[in-house]
């Protein structure tokens, strides 16, 4: 009976390149103590589906039958654990049809959508470490979301008492056509770091889900690269579906309803940080600090450069390539250079400083925001500002900076 169900498991055991050992075991990490999120964890229904394949792979069948219908008990519209259901009923009756006979496009998804749920859950735990584009958090950012679209996957982190914390991860939908948006209507999924706004407020058609938080796509930077299109939302499923496959949006972020629902705390403020990026690296806390130690040292030397009202050495901060939203490097020199001629003295402080590495850019480069105060006799001024820096002969140099 068993090896009727051989082609069932094409889904799940080619993970990493060699079959699911049969002791494998499936991810027991929960969402950690103190995250605020709602009691109801979707993580759990994914464990119940890793943990029926796996019963299955171990011949387990009646087993697996148990732990698929107690998971559709919570999700009764998870439509791969139906798929699974069906095949182990149809097995129970010897009949011939088998899931790996029918390869149609929807089932090819189905395939998909378990492999990538399994890999999470097989796959070495992170412990102690955190993405490689989360180098600094404001103590005004209490979260960061960050997607790795190669593994379909949502980590949530939360910035307490100076450190950055797991807190939960979820299964996601990104673009038809993949990743790295470029114009209106290509259904991918953008990369980068932009910011979640609230959520949105008035009703939306049940193909969004419970909620909708649009992201500020395009970015400057995308406005840079010429890249264009709207409407990039981070948003729930159909009442009628669980999840979708793990291609089949038309770019927005897709994850399901209780995840979306559980995520309503750290999205609320309308001001969270969410970074896209292709085939996520993980670091030590202590590398991350390592890593921004330098570029530290540039901004203060950049706000000391500025303070001083020395306009050669400031503008050596800036990258021949800056742009601003008024203009390149020579409009940017021509108005400082008018300004400081004066010679006013002035007072300037940073704080509340963000760093982010940017995911996936052809250098390295990292947005970095924060509250300036500037201060002169004519002029007192507060505002949030972004820039962005690029590593640019054997130094940090700005490649942008405009408002946050």
């Amino acid at each position: 009976m068993l090896k009727r169900l051989t082609k069932l498991l094409s889904i799940m055991m080619f993970v990493g390149g060699g079959l699911l050992p049969w002791n494998a075991t499936a991810d027991k990490s929960s969402t950690s103590p103190g995250s605020m999120l709602p009691a109801f964890n979707s993580n759990q229904i994914e464990r119940l589906l890793v943990q029926s394949l796996l019963q299955i792979n171990a011949g387990q069948l009646r087993e697996a039958l148990n732990t698929v219908d107690q998971l559709l008990q919570d999700a009764p519209n998870f439509r791969l654990a139906h798929l699974v259901r069906g095949d182990l009923l149809m097995t129970f009756a010897q009949q011939s049809t088998k899931l790996g006979d029918h390869q149609d496009a929807a089932l090819s998804d189905f395939q998909e959508e378990a492999k990538v749920r399994i890999e999470r859950h097989l796959a070495s735990p992170h412990e102690g470490k955190i993405p490689d584009v989360l180098w600094h958090m404001s103590p005004e950012q209490r979260y960061a979301v960050v997607v790795d679209t190669t593994k379909s996957r949502l980590y949530v982190y939360q910035n307490r008492d100076s450190q950055l914390h797991h807190l939960v991860d979820y299964y996601i939908t990104m673009g038809k056509n993949g990743s790295e948006k470029f114009t209106e209507g290509d259904k991918r999924t953008p990369l980068g770091i932009y910011i979640a706004d609230k959520k949105l407020e008035h009703k939306l058609p049940d193909f969004y889900g419970e909620a909708a938080y649009p992201l500020n796509y395009p970015n400057p930077l995308d406005k840079r690269h010429g890249k264009k299109g709207h409407g990039i939302w981070l948003h729930g499923t159909p009442q009628d579906v669980y999840s979708r496959p793990p291609k089949a949006s038309d770019g927005c972020v897709v994850i399901a309803n209780p995840d979306i629902k559980a995520l309503a705390p750290v999205l609320q403020q309308g001001a969270t940080p969410v970074i896209i990026s292709n085939d996520l690296q993980w670091i030590t806390p202590q590398e991350a600090e390592q890593r921004r130690q330098a570029l530290d040292q540039a901004l203060e030397q950049w706000r000391r450069d500025w303070e001083s009202q020395d306009t050669e050495q400031y503008l050596a901060h800036y990258a021949d390539t800056f742009f601003s939203d008024s203009g390149n490097l020579e409009k940017w020199k021509e108005n400082k250079r008018r300004i400081q001629a004066a010679k006013t003295k002035v007072q300037i402080s940073l704080s509340n400083i963000s760093m982010f590495r940017y995911p996936n850019a052809p250098a390295p480069m990292v947005l970095v925001s924060f509250d300036q105060d500037y201060k002169s006799d004519i002029l007192i001024d507060h505002m949030k500002k972004q820039q962005y820096w690029v590593w640019d002969d054997h130094r940090w140099k700005i490649m942008y900076e405009g408002p946050a």
